[in-house]
């Protein structure tokens, strides 16, 4: 019953008339301060979702659902028998073999270092890697010669282009190699044509080029030594517990690591900035929220009288205490819902119409930021609000009407 009448006052003080109106330009205020800030959560929280889902979308480029890696050393062995149980497995669609390893380039009289990845031509169904091609095509051999797909950071700093004459030189070190003055003796060397220009994320497109893996084998003189087996499976099995199978088949030599695990640092660098940006804001909106206690400070004193009435009509103390706390708590969700649908509002403006650009627009993969709503992000949001908006309205609630307004009942 307290609640009830509690809850019908304060409705009743929220909307009356004040006798100082600076009072409610002040509940005004406040409530627009929430609403900005509430609205400011949303938008950043979505940006942060837009970025989070297009990097995904990148990495998926060229990271598969799967990768098998050795846990001690570069490389490893397989046999043809252990693949063809992988493929036995429930859920897997295609398995494809890689070989990477560091290699020197020289192209135009520069030099880089650089990864060469060798693939099969089952890589490409795994990663999708030709719908990342920026330039060229998506070709590791053309009439039986081995060509090469370079990142786009690799290719401009070797001023390597695609349909030029020019070839690209790979050089490694010889497994044999000794004590020499001479190169050859010591390094060998495999001339390669760039057949395409990959872009998917600056780090990578910085470090690597695709090349068959016939070709880095024979550069390496390698015979069957992998650097990881690239697995695609079907999207509606239950991942976990295909990791656990086929952790389980390789044993313990073995690494196996979904999506995440493949780009782990980076994911968690993205969650981390969210959530600290998410954090700054709270803070900032409880500075703002904190002009409700000034607001319902100065309403105490408006309904003095009213706070004397009640008392001596048998209201306690903590019925008072109510009343301006639920009135505290109604500008915060008062501001909070404004702020979501403004927020709801700017965010379903950007998708449609991209209003807010990058800069130097036409050189990254999209024009304008990307946003993505999701209603989780609302309720962290809307829950702070009110936590907020209960802090900010319990300290005048609590202890300013119990030390002021106390009086003797009739």
């Amino acid at each position: 019953m307290n609640w009830k009448f509690a809850f019908f006052v304060a409705r009743r003080y929220l909307f009356s008339k004040k006798k100082q109106q600076v009072i409610h330009i002040i509940s005004i205020v406040t409530m627009m301060g929430i609403a900005v800030g509430t609205m400011a959560l949303v938008i950043i929280l979505s940006v942060f979702n837009g970025f989070d889902n297009l990097v995904k979308k990148m990495l998926n480029a060229y990271a598969a659902d799967f990768k098998v890696v050795a846990k001690e050393g570069k490389f490893f062995e397989i046999s043809q028998d252990k693949i063809n149980k992988i493929k036995q497995l429930d859920g897997v669609e295609i398995v494809s073999r890689t070989l990477e390893e560091n290699a020197l380039l020289e192209c135009n009289e520069k030099q880089f270092l650089a990864k060469v990845k060798g693939v099969d031509e089952n890589f490409v169904k795994i990663t999708r890697f030709d719908t990342a091609i920026y330039d060229g095509a998506y070709l590791l051999t053309d009439m039986g010669r081995s060509m090469a797909i370079l990142g786009f950071g690799v290719s401009h700093f070797l001023g390597a282009n695609v349909g030029t004459t020019s070839p690209i030189s790979v050089w490694t070190p010889k497994n044999s190699a000794e004590i020499s003055t001479d190169i050859e003796d010591i390094f060998r060397q495999k001339i390669i044509y760039p057949s395409g220009i990959f872009s998917v994320e600056q780090e990578f497109d910085a470090q690597y080029i695709i090349v068959p893996i016939k070709f880095i084998r024979e550069l390496l003189e390698f015979e069957n030594e992998l650097s990881s087996l690239e697995i695609k499976v079907r999207e509606n099995i239950d991942k976990k517990k295909f990791q656990n199978q086929l952790q389980e088949l390789l044993g313990t030599s073995f690494s196996v690591k979904n999506r995440y695990q493949q780009n782990e640092i980076l994911y968690k660098i993205m969650e981390s900035e969210k959530w600290a940006i998410f954090l700054i804001l709270s803070f900032i909106l409880i500075i703002a929220s904190f002009n409700a206690v000034g607001s319902l400070t100065m309403l105490m004193i408006d309904k003095k009288f009213d706070i004397q009435t009640f008392q001596n009509l048998g209201a306690e103390n903590s019925l008072i205490r109510k009343i301006f706390l639920l009135e505290g708590w109604f500008i915060s969700f008062i501001g909070a819902i404004m702020g979501l649908l403004l927020g709801v509002f700017v965010c379903f403006l950007q998708q449609t119409f991209g209003i807010i650009t990058f800069p130097s627009s036409g050189s990254f993969i999209v024009d304008a930021y990307p946003v993505e709503m999701k209603i989780v992000d609302f309720a962290y949001v809307f829950v702070t609000v009110l936590i907020i908006g209960f802090l900010a309205a319990f300290y005048p609630a609590r202890f300013i009407s119990a030390k002021h307004f106390s009086v003797q009942k009739i």
